[in-house]
């Protein structure tokens, strides 16, 4: 029961981050030097997975190239020695990508729906890439190896504020060992009088192929899309589906607030960049 397979949904037009994303895809803002889908992709190549399907839209073709041969850019690193830099641009370059377009953005669920052909009949990972995570983590083989022992759908959970689960979905369901949860249902950013927990969905999932009967069938709820997290409260009413608490950091690079963050703290994080960003970041708070 090995999973080789993720969709990455990337056709989203990244408003939030509007006017830089109007022609640059939202997935390919960098965080210090790589751009943020990269992060996701490296993860997952860490956990097995070989063959990506990601899904684009108008303006996203600076995905593709990122994920392609650049044989001028080469030549010119080739001709400063900088040999380095190509090992690092091509980093990626022995695994598979299909782009597949979304031809309206009709939400997370219909985004997926559109790999199904490229899928097949078997489980499969889901990222979204603008839920970033530190590339010393291992939620995606977690959820792996959570697939494994209970063959069935795996969802990402982390604990939220109350106050905040109104920008998530969020789970019903009781933990069966330590951090596991089998999820009784699902709802999609929930009124915090109406919320059932304050277990969070977080953008990693493991699904099981019968997921894509039920997005065939389901219209369109919160914002006027097709929710995943509507298709899996279908989903759980008829098998198993569990949830697996992640403990480590994440950090929301789809919004301003969070990018910000991921940047300081990789920075820091990498050795030849943490002793200048510490020294500034110290004289900001000596200065105030």
């Amino acid at each position: 029961m090995t999973i080789s397979k993720a969709i990455l949904p990337a056709a989203g037009l990244g408003t939030r981050f509007l006017p830089a994303t109007k022609s640059t895809p939202k997935e390919m803002l960098p965080i210090v030097d790589k751009p943020m889908i990269q992060y996701a992709i490296e993860e997952a190549s860490k956990s097995g997975i070989s063959d990506f399907i990601i899904i684009t839209g108008k303006n996203k073709r600076a995905i593709e190239d990122h994920f392609d041969v650049a044989y001028e850019l080469e030549e010119e690193l080739r001709q400063k020695h900088k040999d380095k830099l190509i090992g690092e641009i091509n980093s990626l370059i022995d695994l598979n990508f299909a782009f597949v377009r979304q031809g309206k953005p009709l939400g997370l669920g219909h985004a997926i729906l559109c790999s199904q052909s490229f899928v097949g009949n078997e489980a499969f990972a889901v990222m979204l890439s603008d839920d970033v995570v530190s590339p010393d983590e291992k939620l995606l083989t977690d959820l792996i190896d959570a697939y494994k022992e209970h063959n069935a759908s795996i969802i990402a959970l982390q604990e939220v504020p109350i106050e905040n689960v109104s920008q998530y979905g969020v789970i019903s369901g009781l933990e069966i060992d330590k951090g596991v949860f089998k999820i009784d249902s699902l709802v999609e950013k929930p009124q915090i009088e109406d919320a059932p927990s304050n277990l969070a969905i977080i953008g990693r999932y493991i699904l099981t192929p019968d997921i894509f009967t039920i997005l065939m069938k389901t219209t369109a709820g919160k914002g006027g899309e097709i929710q995943l997290t509507d298709a899996l409260n279908e989903l759980a009413r008829n098998r198993d589906v569990f949830g697996v608490l992640f403990k480590g950091k994440r950090y929301d690079a789809g919004s301003k607030i969070g990018f910000i963050e991921a940047n300081i703290d990789f920075a820091l994080n990498r050795k030849e960049f943490s002793g200048p960003i510490y020294e500034y970041l110290k004289s900001i708070v000596n200065s105030n």
